[in-house]
């Protein structure tokens, strides 16, 4: 089930707050489902026989459980902390960390931006259907500043998303993208092209972990794709980019228009 309905999905990886311990076993709040609650049987809790189950687990800790299913009486689900690895853990609670960040920034760009609590829950469920989460709303925009608006987002306030995006996730890459059109005067077009573009790709770098790709769109226009660690080292080779475009098509040889996408 979604969690609009209520419930989640049985085989779904929770993360869970241990409310009350038993003898039996353990009462759990389900963390993204408010009101709701779960139980995990103490042969649940752990692999192997439990002699102390409080010697396992506590009142208040934060847990991974997987949902087994729903009690018969539709007040509870059972879980099971034993059925989840160490790697589905670890992954389940970077995502809730990662939604919780996410809810963090949102409301520092509502405030920013003079929006109520109403507005901030609008523009959270609008992000998260449109990404397919609210973080990875704010992780793409810091890979790539216009990826609010290559989706339609208009306003403001997207000004602010860019700058916390930016200031607050650190992505694996960061991506620049532009458009070359290029007119060349003489009869060797083709030729000083494919000089030019050779030009741009030689800036790329191993040892500073930058990638940069020269695509053909169809003429005139030929796509740049530049993929760097962060924006500061981006940027830098962006320039070289453009000097080596500049270099190669001078003014007696032909037009060149770049726009960054």
């Amino acid at each position: 089930m979604s969690e609009e309905a209520g419930w989640p999905e049985l085989g779904e990886f929770l993360v869970c707050t241990i409310t009350t311990v038993k003898q039996n076993g353990v009462y759990v709040d389900l963390d993204g489902y408010p009101g709701r609650e779960g139980f995990i049987f103490i042969g649940e809790v752990a692999s192997g026989w439990v002699k102390n189950i409080r010697s396992i687990v506590r009142e208040g800790q934060r847990v991974v459980a997987k949902a087994l299913k729903v009690r018969r009486d539709k007040k509870s689900i059972e879980l099971s902390i034993k059925s989840v690895s160490d790697e589905r853990r670890r992954d389940t609670l970077q995502r809730w960390k990662n939604k919780q960040r996410a809810s963090q920034l949102l409301r520092i760009v509502g405030e920013r931006s003079g929006w109520d609590d109403a507005k901030i829950s609008e523009m959270n469920t609008e992000l998260t259907e449109t990404f397919g989460g609210l973080y990875v709303a704010f992780e793409e925009t810091a890979i790539e500043n216009n990826a609010l608006a290559n989706e339609g987002f208009e306003g403001d306030w997207i000004a602010v998303f860019i700058e916390i995006a930016i200031e607050n996730i650190i992505p694996e890459f960061v991506n620049i993208r532009a458009v070359a059109n290029i007119q060349i005067h003489g009869s060797e077009g083709i030729e000083v092209i494919r000089k030019a573009l050779t030009a741009v790709e030689a800036c790329s770098s191993e040892p500073d972990e930058v990638e940069i790709s020269s695509y053909y769109d169809g003429a005139p226009e030929y796509r740049i794709e530049l993929k760097a660690p962060d924006w500061e080292i981006a940027e830098t080779h962006w320039e070289k980019v453009e000097a080596a475009i500049s270099e190669t098509i001078t003014a007696d040889v032909g037009d060149v228009e770049i726009s960054r996408r």
